[in-house]
């Protein structure tokens, strides 16, 4: 198998099992989309939400683990 082909089935089974995390125990991410900040504006007829915090915090996580990835990465090729 090509080194593509093992990441893509890696990335795949991390997909997986995180949708089966939050498929079976949905309450371990209730507060997830309710932080402070997040903009919630529901007035008649018209409801907007801007998960403005939350996204900032799926950022800085996926920023540490690809960068956290890289770096391990780069100490096993040497």
């Amino acid at each position: 198998m090509s080194e593509l082909g093992r990441w893509l089935v890696v990335l795949g089974f991390i997909i997986v099992f995180t949708g089966l995390v939050l498929w079976w125990w949905p309450a371990l991410f209730g507060w997830f989309g309710h932080l402070p900040g997040d903009l919630r504006i529901e007035r008649d007829g018209v409801r907007v939400y801007a998960p403005l915090v939350s996204m900032l915090l799926v950022s800085l996580l996926l920023s540490l683990f690809l960068n956290l990835g890289l770096w391990l990465l780069s100490l096993i090729s040497r």
